[in-house]
């Protein structure tokens, strides 16, 4: 399953999502991609199953808890945790799944081949939210000069 441009943008387009995996250590990537998101101007529904709170926010146990307006998911959750993550979804009713870079898995991905469900795959989600800076910005120019890029 190749992403596509096209998929990307109809994933940012609803700034409304929710975080699978945000994680309380302001070291670990969950926790950056929540800042950042929220910095530029997404309203994050944080999941995670071990914490109650983070940065002052409530959060969620687990995908199913999440409200029912809520229909895009960001998964950068363990590996070992995706395949559970994307059925919940699923049975949930999202419409649309990014799956980060390093959270992907060969089931995961099989498993929504076929499902009605717009996926983003293979991709870091900070490189393709404005404004892209820092590392994700030169992670960008690097991809552009050696792709491939999703067109």
């Amino acid at each position: 399953m190749k992403t596509s441009r096209k998929s990307i943008e109809q994933f940012l387009e609803g700034r409304k999502l929710a975080i699978a995996g945000v994680s309380r250590d302001p070291k670990k990537f969950g926790h950056v991609a929540y800042l950042d998101l929220k910095k530029k101007g997404f309203e994050i529904y944080p999941v995670n199953p071990e914490t109650d709170i983070i940065e002052g926010q409530p959060c969620f146990h687990s995908v199913s808890a999440l409200p029912g307006d809520v229909k895009n998911l960001l998964v950068i959750t363990p590996k070992n945790n995706t395949l559970e993550v994307v059925k919940e979804a699923m049975d949930k009713g999202f419409d649309n799944i990014w799956i980060q870079q390093m959270s992907d898995t060969r089931e995961a991905l099989d498993y929504l081949k076929d499902k009605p469900v717009n996926l983003v795959s293979k991709q870091c989600i900070l490189m393709w939210t404005e404004p892209v800076s820092g590392f994700h910005k030169f992670h960008k120019t690097l991809k552009k000069i050696f792709g491939p890029l999703p067109n």
